[in-house]
């Protein structure tokens, strides 16, 4: 995956896998999010957030052909229609939610996703958060929590409003155990979308 820089300012994936590993998909935006999600896992866990343009893959062919074939992406390939560009690294220390409202896209760009691991409760614990802690505190608070599962989200929206997400649990490693579906983490969804409205 390669780097272009933005202006700045519920199913599982069980299918088939393909020779890949990679679960076979139905939609671009699918197949994108897993191709973003298998990325990631190569990369390892305890990694910090990634920011991905995706872009038309064969208008990127026609328009910028240097980097399609950089990007691997040569004529008459069976690529995916969505061809995921990795963005620069997100500063550390800025939290997620400042740093998205800080992007703007090129009108090249057709959408865009985010990975980024979190830890996870399962809903009964819900119930025994303690009442008045802030956010440092809730986070020392869950990452203590016996039933914590360490998460990587994926995400990702079109300019048409267009959502797909992958979940995939550390303890649960494996493409076929991914899980999929548009309102995953609809939080994050609507951060990504917001980029594309300025």
């Amino acid at each position: 995956m390669s780097n272009v820089s933005p202006s700045s300012s519920s199913s599982s994936s069980d299918d088939q896998p393909s020779p890949a590993g990679t679960p076979v998909a139905g939609s671009p935006l699918t197949r994108a999010v897993l191709e973003i999600d298998e990325y990631a896992s190569g990369l390892g866990w305890d990694q910090p957030a990634r920011l991905f343009a995706l872009v038309d893959t064969a208008r990127l062919r026609a328009q910028e052909p240097g980097l399609a074939d950089q990007l691997g992406l040569a004529e008459g390939d069976q690529a995916s229609a969505l061809t995921p560009v990795e963005q620069d690294e997100i500063p550390s220390g800025t939290p997620l939610d400042e740093f998205l409202g800080t992007i703007a896209w090129p009108e090249a760009v057709a959408g865009c996703a985010l990975t980024v691991e979190r830890l996870m409760l399962p809903p009964s614990a819900e119930a025994s958060v303690p009442d008045g802690l802030d956010e440092s505190a809730l986070a020392a608070w869950v990452a203590a929590h016996p039933g914590r599962q360490e998460v990587r989200m994926t995400v990702a929206v079109l300019r048409d409003g267009t959502r797909e997400s992958a979940l995939r649990l550390r303890e649960k490693d494996s493409p076929t155990q991914v899980l999929t579906g548009a309102g995953l983490v609809p939080g994050l969804a609507e951060a990504l979308s917001a980029t594309f409205e300025a």
